[in-house]
């Protein structure tokens, strides 16, 4: 059984304890009906006992305290009138207590299969999320990284950001973009860029190659599916190579947000000064993928990310400034960063995002070659 089935069955093992409440509450009204005047009748109250169950039980458990209502309300019934049978009064009460214990009942077992279904829907999701984009490797051969995906949705699971990193013969290739959209045609724009970089990234010698095969592959899908190949459909990303042994990141940028190195608490935005447009409009506008680099030191960090981060607000509409934020964090260790990073972010939006948001955090290690300190 999937784990996440498994724990809907806990709210109800949580309130065995409080099951004691109605049912004290109808020893209490049982008491009290009886040993009040004959004027006073309180055996309506009886029906709060059923009523507040199923805010912490199950269909059974609502099941067994509608019974001892209507046990209490027979009780107090034969208790006020000894040697007659139950007055009109205390069988009405009686059959008000059992169609609303069975309406309860009734809407408890509808409510678990329901909550059921959007489990196991929750749990496919995260195993679909699992297939398509898996967390990254804590570490591609000398580099370290770690990497955050957080979903503005909690119930979806898979969006259209997205991330991949693959080895080669000399170095990491790593790929981070955004789809334009949401629902299921941005999670199907993802799913197809992510496996057309996992088969081109270990065959295309340039990087300019590998990703004018991302474009053609975007295009591609773009014209065999029902959007057309001119629709506004596209995916802004950037695919980056980092050698093993050079210490000089290698970028081409195709409209998507720029990395920032963080080099002993200070940021720096590596924009790219001739960007390529988002995939998928290359037909479009014919362009020639210019390969640009920047220095990756030892002790440095290579953030990159999605617009989900930089165009978080905050309940007053204020964007997250990324590298306001982060100047002066001195953290070296990735897994640090990122931890820190989800704190502030959800801090700063008030713990909801309004879009996907993915932050990858890259640690160069201290036994890499320091490369140029000037872009190229």
């Amino acid at each position: 059984m999937p784990q996440g089935l498994d724990r809907l069955r806990g709210p109800e093992r949580a309130g065995g304890a409080l099951v004691a409440l109605p049912i004290a509450w109808i020893v209490l009204v049982c008491v009290i009906d009886v040993l009040a005047p004959s004027h006073i009748h309180l055996g309506p109250l009886l029906v709060a006992a059923p009523a507040i169950t199923p805010s912490f039980g199950g269909p059974r458990t609502v099941g067994l305290v509608a019974a001892l209502a209507v046990v209490a309300q027979t009780v107090i019934g034969v208790l006020r009138d000894p040697g007659e049978l139950l007055s009109a009064n205390h069988q009405a009460q009686i059959l008000a207590l059992v169609l609303v214990g069975a309406s309860l009942v009734v809407f408890c077992v509808l409510r678990e299969r329901r909550a059921k279904e959007l489990e196991q829907v929750r749990y496919v999701s995260e195993a679909a999320q699992r297939v398509v984009l898996p967390p990254l490797p804590r570490r591609l051969g000398p580099l370290r990284t770690a990497s955050l995906y957080l979903a503005a949705e909690a119930e979806a699971q898979i969006g259209g950001d997205l991330y991949a990193a693959a080895r080669t013969a000399s170095g990491t290739r790593l790929l981070v973009g955004d789809v334009r959209g949401k629902g299921m045609t941005a999670v199907s724009d993802a799913a197809l860029l992510l496996g057309a970089f996992r088969v081109a990234a270990h065959r295309r010698t340039g990087l300019d190659e590998l990703v004018a095969h991302l474009d053609r592959s975007v295009c591609w899908d773009l014209e065999m599916g029902e959007t057309g190949p001119y629709d506004e459909t596209f995916i802004t990303a950037t695919v980056l190579e980092i050698p093993d042994r050079d210490g000089r990141v290698r970028m081409v940028s195709c409209g998507h947000p720029p990395p920032v190195v963080l080099r002993e608490g200070r940021p720096t935005t590596m924009s790219a000064a001739r960007p390529a447009p988002p995939l998928g409009l290359g037909q479009l506008a014919d362009p020639s993928y210019h390969v640009e680099g920047f220095p990756f030191e030892p002790g440095d960090l290579l953030l990159l990310y999605t617009d989900g981060v930089t165009e978080a607000r905050d309940p007053a509409g204020t964007f997250y400034p990324l590298t306001e934020r982060i100047t002066g964090w001195t953290e070296s260790d990735c897994d640090a960063f990122v931890g820190r990073f989800r704190r502030d972010l959800l801090r700063h939006v008030g713990g909801r995002l309004d879009d996907d948001a993915v932050m990858i955090a890259i640690e160069c290690p201290e036994d890499s070659a320091a490369g140029s300190p000037t872009m190229r």
